[in-house]
C-alpha cells in the first residue's frame, strides 16, 4: 500500500475509531452513503480561503499524506469519505479520533471503503495541523452552522 493511500486511510480510520470509543450519549450521525459518482470526489467543498497560517501548514501536510484517499480539499474519493460530511463533526469525531487514526488506524464502521491503516511518518506537529485544516475547512462548508463549537488552531 503506497504511504498516501495509508496516510488517508489512517485518518479516516482515526476518526471512525474516536467515533466508535467516544462513548457519547445517542445514536452516531448517519453518514452520507458511499454514492455512486462518476467523478472522483464524493462531495462538493468550498475552499477556506482565509486559511490560518497553521491550516496551510495542515493543507500541505493533509494533501501529502491523506488526499489520496480523502480528496484534495477532504472531499473523498472512491478510495475514503469526505471529512466535510456531518459525521465528521466534532461534536463526534473529536480531535482526538483524528489523532488515533493517524497513529493506530481505524477499524471500518461508519462507510464501505475499509479499515484505515496508520500513517507512519508524520510527525505529531503535522498532525496538529492537519486538524486545523480539516476544522477549517469543515466551518468553510457549514458543518459548525448552529454549533457553538469554534476553531481554534
Amino acid at each position: 500500500m503506497n504511504i498516501r493511500l495509508a496516510a488517508v486511510c489512517i485518518v479516516t480510520m482515526t476518526a471512525l475509531l474516536v467515533t466508535a470509543s467516544c462513548g457519547e450519549p445517542g445514536a452516531p450521525p448517519t453518514p452520507t452513503a458511499v454514492p455512486q459518482v462518476t467523478g472522483d470526489a464524493l462531495a462538493s467543498s468550498s475552499s477556506a480561503s482565509d486559511l490560518s497560517e497553521r491550516a496551510r501548514a495542515g493543507e500541505s501536510a493533509f494533501n501529502a499524506n491523506c488526499s489520496v484517499c480523502h480528496g484534495v480539499g477532504a472531499v473523498g474519493t472512491r478510495s475514503g469519505p469526505p471529512l466535510t460530511d456531518g459525521v465528521y463533526h466534532p461534536g463526534h469525531h473529536g480531535d482526538p479520533s483524528f489523532r488515533s487514526a493517524v497513529r493506530n488506524g481505524v477499524p471500518q464502521h461508519h462507510w464501505g471503503f475499509g479499515d484505515m491503516a496508520s500513517v507512519p511518518g508524520v510527525s505529531a506537529d503535522e498532525v496538529e495541523s492537519i486538524i486545523c485544516y480539516v476544522r477549517e475547512v469543515q466551518r468553510a462548508n457549514g458543518l459548525f452552522e448552529g454549533s457553538d463549537y469554534s476553531t481554534v488552531c
